[in-house]
């Protein structure tokens, strides 16, 4: 099946060119497209992580079927006024630097950036691995929340937070968080803040794998809750 692709913006001059025809197998998704688009164009596979979809000229995820005749748009980050926010959970692989750029504008002093890693030791074992699972919509929608949260108590209106999910191997970046303010107390203080409200309020679960078992982080208490409750004797 054959349908049209639309460019835009820092897409548009990686690829040069705004639009395009593109054959697909049937039944492929958007997200078989942008695959298939990253193939051909190397310049745009760093930019995938962050690129929004639209199908028909409405927002889509990535695993909407496409149907002969579609539009497909690839739409990077919008800038609004003086702010620009971005919020998505993900699998695929997460670029620092491209999350800067969503938050930088000419109005900021100031861009700090933080970056989750996979870390190779908890619980006094080693870990190999890490898997994340989310309630991908409820997620993305408290990232969002915090944006706000962090624009009511410092005021800081560029702010991007993008957590991966699925199999991490140690080292890999888990998630990202990029505040832009024109000093620099404010940014820091809302990257630490979006970070610790992450660990409250987002339904994103995280399991640990070491080389003798797994454990899904979080469940100490509700295991020592129910340990000592004598209706469990």
């Amino acid at each position: 099946m054959r349908i049209t692709v639309k460019y835009f913006a820092i897409v548009r001059e990686a690829i040069g060119r705004s639009e395009e025809h593109l054959d697909l197998p049937e039944a492929s998704t958007a997200g078989d497209a942008i695959d298939s688009i990253a193939r051909a164009y190397p310049a745009v596979e760093r930019l995938t992580s962050i690129l929004m979809v639209m199908v028909n000229q409405e927002y889509a995820s990535r695993g909407q079927v496409l149907r002969a005749g579609d539009e497909l748009a690839l739409i990077p980050p919008v800038s609004g006024g003086a702010g620009a926010r971005f919020f998505r959970v993900q699998r695929d692989v997460i670029d620092p630097r491209m999350v800067e750029r969503v938050v930088a504008g000419a109005e900021v002093g100031g861009i700090v950036t933080f970056s989750g890693t996979v870390r190779d030791r908890a619980r006094g074992k080693a870990v190999i691995a890490l898997d994340y699972e989310a309630y991908e919509p409820v997620a993305e929608n408290m990232l969002a929340r915090i944006g706000d949260e962090v624009h009511t108590r410092w005021g800081v209106d560029r702010v991007a937070i993008v957590h991966r999910i699925g199999r991490l191997p140690v080292g890999e970046i888990s998630v990202v968080i990029s505040a832009a303010a024109a000093h620099r107390a404010a940014a820091f203080d809302a990257c630490e803040y979006a970070i610790d409200r992450i660990k409250v309020l987002v339904p994103i679960w995280k399991k640990e794998f070491y080389a003798d078992g797994s454990h899904w982080v979080g469940t100490e208490a509700e295991y020592q809750r129910e340990s000592s409750d004598p209706r469990l004797d």
